[in-house]
């Protein structure tokens, strides 16, 4: 390898992922080549901007295959260009270390990586240059790797306006399984019993099932690969979730039955308060410390342009929108926008969106 900053990339695979990192890439000024088993996804990366179809020698490839062929490929790139540094971005990392090992790969030109981003929906079309920006972006290297290596894949990280955080596979794969892997499974299996119901009961779906369902939308067969990848860190948490769900079941059958089970009630609101206080762990706006906001729920039409007044009806009003949530109103065309702004500033948002002619909840 030679030294000197990285500014030339190669991607390996132009889906959601690799074509958002060339676009990214690109968008900082680097060179990118493009490269895809299929011709067509290929040439619709290059027609979105994310690079171009050549074969110049890169400093860094950026493998973005599926967890199980992301070591192949890791190990003939690193073949085929032996100046360069090679990265995957798989959402598993020591299965793919392991398989670069075992086939005889330059573990010192390899550093594996994840950012912690993507979409619902798959595809080079789906595609954004700000994926990564302001998401932790994991910096995985083996015990081999070379220092030149991990700067390099650290630096285009940084290129793709990730926050780098570097930890080993083990930690990364245990991180994620939590984090990552087992909101999957538990949003999937939410929305799988929805199939047993009417669909007069789906329709009273709520905010609240749409937010827990809203990933059960990925795909199966990436996902299979992935949870396949992570098998035993992911059972582990999940036989956690085993427990708990033992102790409700018997908490909720007490109850049933119309026993005086003062325990079991409880036992259902220690379980509800853990969940609160994990859930005041998740990083905030930013990824800064949790911050309260006040809620103003305001009434807008599902009419082109509707929500643009809205927000330049806070503009006049100088405040902030923090957050913001809809939800659509079952059987009327209109929407309920939920405007999370701080305390201090909601009432005077209540008043100026209600002088406005807004309707306020």
């Amino acid at each position: 390898m030679s030294a000197g900053p990285s500014r030339r990339a190669r991607i390996v695979g132009t889906g959601l992922i690799g074509t958002s990192v060339g676009l990214a890439l690109r968008a900082a000024g680097w060179q990118v080549s493009l490269q895809d088993p299929s011709p067509t996804a290929a040439l619709l990366a290059r027609d979105l901007g994310a690079g171009e179809l050549d074969d110049l020698p890169p400093d860094v490839v950026v493998v973005a295959a599926p967890p199980d062929v992301a070591a192949q490929v890791v190990t003939k790139q690193l073949e085929r260009w032996p100046d360069a540094v090679v990265t995957d971005v798989a959402s598993v990392k020591g299965v793919v270390a392991d398989g670069v090992r075992a086939r005889g790969g330059d573990l010192s030109r390899y550093v594996g990586s994840h950012p912690m981003a993507g979409r619902e929906r798959s595809g080079a079309v789906a595609a954004r240059p700000d994926l990564f920006e302001g998401r932790a972006w994991v910096v995985v290297p083996t015990p081999a790797s070379s220092d030149e290596a991990v700067e390099r894949v650290v630096a285009l990280a940084r290129a793709a306006r990730g926050e780098v955080v570097q930890l080993s596979a083990a930690d990364h794969d245990a991180a994620v399984a939590t984090v990552s892997h087992l909101p999957q499974v538990m949003a999937t299996l939410t929305a799988a019993r929805l199939r047993d119901q009417a669909e007069d009961a789906v329709g009273l779906a709520g905010q609240g099932l749409r937010d827990v369902t809203r990933i059960a939308a990925s795909d199966p067969l990436l996902w299979t690969q992935i949870l396949a990848g992570n098998a035993a860190g992911v059972r582990d948490v999940l036989r956690g979730v085993q427990d708990d769900l033992a102790v409700t079941v018997q908490a909720l059958d007490q109850l049933a039955r119309g026993e005086d089970a003062r325990g079991a009630r409880a036992v259902l609101a220690g379980l509800l308060d853990d969940g609160n206080r994990g859930r005041a762990l998740v990083p905030g706006k930013h990824g800064g410390a949790p911050t309260t906001y006040e809620v103003v729920t305001v009434v807008v039409p599902d009419e082109p342009g509707a929500l643009g007044r809205l927000f330049a009806a806070m503009g006049e009003a100088d405040i902030n929108l923090e957050d913001l949530h809809l939800e659509h109103a079952v059987g009327h065309p209109v929407a309920l926008a939920e405007v999370s702004v701080l305390p201090a500033v909601a009432d005077r948002l209540r008043d100026h969106l209600g002088s406005a002619g807004w309707r306020i909840h």
